[in-house]
């Protein structure tokens, strides 16, 4: 009792100090443990000899915060003479010392002192060592460890613990920490055959683990592998969320990936993720960006139909006016009747782009046939229909002027008075003269009657008469 009474005091400082050796110093603590062993083994008094707990305490702090070799290797020589036998997790802080410290030699004596004590399971140490060696930013020495492990049999033991998941999410975030001196060439590559050795195994990964590789791949632009990444995660029955998918279609539109950009949306659909909307501009976004209105087109025509995407007329409208941007017309053509088609209605900005094609082709009549559908759907109640504006009547008369169709030029006339919508009559002058100075009324006459008349009324109505 009395040996009891007269050892608490000395305990009690040492947990105390222990417990708060975060917010104070460590070498406070240290200095009382030294002390006390000085004290122990001098006196022979045992009731000051620390115990396990405190002994591994000072050996922690060694390890982790002081980060120095020779006092943790004082405090394992002090727990030899004191007689207070190392369990696991004084091996643990010092393989995670040794190895930050890159002293092999050390880790393989420590492995042959564990088994002498009886530790065969090795599970908690090879964490603490990649932990280590994470630390020091010695990868090789990460996937070394680790697949060492598993080829040797040790694997085999790490599966019947059931604790895999845990140690690929270890070893695979260990090959992917930040800050970027961490990271060591083909580091990613690394951390998936990693990964890819465990599956083999028959573990059972966690989708932290592959969130880690996609986060690395995006980084390092290689949105393909991420792709098809995503497919090996969806098919092991793991989701991703909304944010994961906008990020990796993201890149790989950045990346000019696209093939790998249509392979993640098409995941996405299928993982029945409601929130397409961000993913789908973008994609539509970079496409027009890049100049790329077949794969505009091609995606459009995939996900026309899906309840989820909001599709509306000026998507449509990117596609054609990027078609006829590129002098594309047959291709803006067969967009703009499939538009139809599926019931989007053309609007005016439909129109303008095609007027603005086919012009720039010299394809005056195609503008006519234009026009003859466009009348059909003139109306001046917006609520009912489709109204003329000022552009589609600049376009228009310029655009038949030019290719000589002046009965269809005062049919448009006659709709920008009733719409008094003004209109240079200089422009479609000038246009007249570029392209039909040399035409003749007195030619039409014999020719064609109501060309004629058309032609008299237009040079009328632009101040042409002589």
């Amino acid at each position: 009792m009395a040996v009891a009474n007269t050892a608490a005091p000395a305990f009690a400082l040492i947990k105390c100090l222990f417990n708060n050796r975060k917010n104070s110093s460590f070498v406070g603590f240290l200095g009382v443990f030294h002390e006390n062993c000085r004290i122990a083994l001098d006196e022979k008094l045992d009731f000051m000899k620390p115990d396990l707990n405190a002994c591994n305490a000072a050996l922690e702090g060694c390890c982790l915060i002081l980060e120095s070799v020779k006092d943790a290797e004082r405090v394992i020589e002090l727990m030899s003479l004191l007689g207070v036998r190392p369990d696991e997790v004084s091996f643990r802080l010092l393989g995670y010392l040794y190895a930050m410290k890159g002293l092999e030699g050390k880790i393989i004596e420590l492995e042959n002192l564990m088994g002498g004590f009886g530790f065969n399971d090795k599970l908690e140490f090879l964490s603490n060592l990649i932990r280590g060696y994470v630390k020091a930013g010695s990868l090789e020495s990460v996937s070394k460890t680790i697949l060492q492990g598993l080829k040797e049999g040790d694997g085999h033991g790490y599966l019947e613990h059931g604790n895999i998941k845990g140690l690929a999410a270890l070893v695979v975030e260990a090959q992917l920490l930040e800050p970027e001196h961490v990271l060591g060439e083909n580091s990613t590559d690394k951390a998936h055959s990693i990964l890819d050795e465990m599956k083999a195994r028959g573990a059972t990964i966690g989708i932290g683990v592959y969130l880690s590789i996609l986060k690395a791949y995006c980084k390092e632009h290689r949105t393909a592998e991420a792709a098809q990444m995503v497919g090996e995660i969806n098919s092991s029955r793991l989701n991703l969320d909304v944010s994961c998918y906008d990020s990796l279609i993201e890149a790989s539109m950045s990346s000019q990936d696209f093939q790998s950009a249509f392979s993640l949306f098409r995941e996405m659909r299928d993982a029945r993720i409601s929130d397409l909307k961000g993913s789908y501009l973008t994609i539509m976004t970079g496409l027009t960006e890049n100049k790329r209105p077949e794969l505009m087109a091609a995606f459009l025509d995939e996900v026309v139909e899906d309840p989820r995407i909001e599709i509306g007329t000026h998507d449509w409208n990117s596609i054609i006016h990027a078609f006829c941007k590129a002098g594309r017309l047959e291709d803006a053509s067969r967009t703009f009747r499939r538009m139809v088609f599926l019931q989007y209605r053309p609007n005016g900005q439909t129109y303008l782009s095609l007027i603005n094609g086919y012009v720039s082709a010299g394809k005056y009549f195609n503008v006519l046939m234009l026009w003859n559908e466009v009348k059909r759907r003139v109306s001046t109640d917006d609520s009912t229909g489709f109204k003329l504006d000022h552009s589609l009547i600049d376009a228009f008369l310029y655009a038949m002027v030019k290719g000589g169709y002046f009965d269809a030029v005062m049919q448009v006339v006659d709709y920008s008075r009733e719409l008094k919508i003004f209109v240079d009559k200089w422009r479609y002058k000038q246009a007249f003269m570029e392209t039909h100075k040399k035409l003749k009324v007195s030619k039409l006459r014999r020719k064609n009657f109501k060309k004629m008349e058309a032609l008299i009324a237009f040079k009328n109505w632009a101040g042409l008469s002589t």
